[in-house]
């Protein structure tokens, strides 16, 4: 006997069991990388996103199909993490508007779902793909339409759905230039046939089906907000302030030509995370000190002193570790920003950032986890940083589940382009807009480099690559291929810098330590002595140096 008709059980049922198959294939996916590096994180994301959905619709706990299917579709948007996890979920907000109003859904119904599911997904993106995710979704809604004007058994809808979707995923590759190239196909779309093949067991099966925490029963990345220990703040006053240079106080004594470079000097003597920029007769400085009055002293001898912000870092750190609610009126601008390591969320803190969530390659945050920390901070407009192109699409639903602030999101790709924006950030601004405005200017003038292991044999834009070399990324692209640490780091400094700039920053993590970064650091200042160094203990995973240059 066919099956004519599925109510919200039913598809609640069909949920979880695609999200277990989603779950159970997650290292499958993460393996469908282009790039031959250790962070895919697809199925880990399309894992997070479709459990999200799974216990919001069980939770749900209803036979009408419209509700189980809203309730998936507020789970998936919450859950969503990574760009793949957000295209799920605006497959999901399509699949809940299709079936609207519908205490039960037929073959005809669920194909009108899918319909809406692959034009949300289209819409949530502003420059579509085809051989992605998004042809996955379209071929899906399309095979559905094709076969339910003949065909009212669900079963067979199903099967025909999975088939022609099957046959498109394998078309990827001739769509897309870096998949053929890699040799793979869209590991998005292969997520959504997983899916749809769980689907398809629930169907199939008489029995109750329990929801899958976790792939493989290993413990996953934990994402979440970094606190700051009072105790472990060495210097307590963030000192921020303006220089306004004064050339006509050249005979007063102590007076230096140099600004910039005597400040650079001094500044590190009496405390840490110094920031030093002179541009068009103003000098921006940030400290972290415990003698303020040091600082602004030494800065007077060279102009009039505008802007003076001073912050105590160590109440701060003890605020925010209570999780206390302020009783301050809210400010007007605050900053959340996503980072990977221990060195990069206090290096944000001391930079300005009201809130770090720990989170960045292979351990995305959700939708919901960013929207959480938007609430927290006491603002009335938001900046989100979320250095890493893969969690841009999630800062930018996290803002739609904020009612109460302004959000906005700055789409800062590296680690470099956001300290650039918390740098731009020092300093007060005449508007909202502006301060904006400032960061993406200062965020196109960084450039990105990193240094990370190979984890497969591939050939990459004709450059042949061994398992266990060291790439150097310039900029997203895989620039040059070394086998040793050493070399790469060179090799990488020598590429960015070629085309000149002003400040070198380097930021090591796993897998190197600080005598390699004073050893890349001495070799950038013997072959290029013109260019201004800093060297960070950033402590992020996956990545031994991460470079910038401005």
């Amino acid at each position: 006997m066919g099956l004519i008709s599925i109510d919200g059980k039913m598809l609640q049922k069909m949920f979880v069991c695609g999200a277990n198959e989603v779950t159970e294939n997650t290292a499958a996916l993460n393996a469908l990388n282009v790039f031959p590096v250790p962070d895919g994180d697809t199925g880990t994301n399309m894992g997070h996103t479709v459990r999200a959905a799974a216990k919001e619709a069980v939770a749900s706990a209803t036979p009408n199909i419209s509700a189980t299917a809203n309730a998936a579709k507020n789970g998936a948007l919450r859950g969503a993490r990574g760009n793949s996890g957000v295209i799920l979920s605006q497959l999901f907000r399509g699949f809940a508007k299709g079936l609207e109003g519908k205490a039960v859904a037929n073959a005809e119904d669920l194909a009108v779902a899918l319909a809406e599911s692959g034009k949300m997904a289209y819409k949530a993106v502003m420059k579509p793909k085809e051989g992605t995710m998004l042809t996955i979704g379209r071929a899906m809604a399309e095979a559905a339409h094709e076969i339910a004007l003949d065909e009212e058994d669900i079963r067979e809808c199903l099967k025909f759905v999975i088939e022609k979707s099957d046959e498109m995923l394998a078309k990827t590759p001739s769509m897309l230039p870096a998949l053929k190239q890699a040799g793979v196909v869209d590991s998005g779309g292969m997520g959504i046939v997983f899916f749809l093949k769980g689907a398809m067991k629930a169907l199939e099966s008489k029995d109750d089906v329990e929801l899958l925490e976790q792939a493989n029963s290993e413990e996953e990345a934990v994402v979440g907000g970094m606190s700051v220990n009072p105790d472990d703040i060495k210097f307590a006053y963030c000192t921020e302030f303006l220089i306004e240079l004064c050339p006509s106080d050249q005979h007063k004594p102590g007076f230096s030509q140099n600004a910039e470079e005597t400040l650079r000097s001094y500044l590190p003597t009496i405390g840490d995370s110094v920031v030093v920029i002179e541009d068009a007769g103003l000098v921006k400085v940030h400290v972290h000190t415990n003698n303020p009055g040091k600082a602004m002293e030494k800065a007077l001898q060279f102009g009039m002193l505008l802007n003076i912000k001073i912050d105590n870092m160590k109440a701060q750190a003890a605020e925010i570790t209570d999780f206390s609610k302020s009783t301050e009126p809210p400010k007007p601008l605050g900053i959340v920003a996503v980072v990977a390591g221990a060195g990069m969320g206090e290096l944000f803190v001391g930079l300005g950032a009201d809130y770090v969530i720990e989170g960045g390659q292979s351990m995305n945050p959700s939708a919901e986890d960013i929207s959480r920390a938007i609430e927290r901070v006491n603002a009335e407009n938001i900046i989100v940083l979320p250095n890493n192109k893969n969690i841009t699409l999630t800062a930018a639903q996290a803002g739609k589940l904020v009612k109460d602030k302004k959000v906005h999101v700055i789409a800062t790709k590296s680690i470099p382009q956001g300290v650039a924006c918390m740098v731009a950030n020092a300093g007060s601004v005449t508007s909202i807009e502006e301060n904006i405005d400032n960061m993406n200017e200062a965020m196109e003038a960084v450039h990105s480099g990193q240094i990370t292991q190979a984890v497969r044999d591939t050939v990459l834009d004709g450059k042949k690559i061994k398992e266990g070399d060291y790439l150097c990324i310039y900029d997203g692209d895989i620039a040059l291929v070394k086998k040793d640490i050493k070399l790469a780091s060179r090799a990488l400094a020598d590429h960015m810098l070629k085309g000149g700039g002003d400040i070198v920053s380097i930021y090591y993590g796993e897998g190197a330590t600080e005598e390699m970064a004073q050893e890349l650091g001495a070799y950038i200042n013997k072959k290029y002595p013109q260019m201004e160094l800093e060297i960070y203990n950033g402590g992020q995973p996956l990545y031994s140096f991460i470079l910038s240059v401005e």
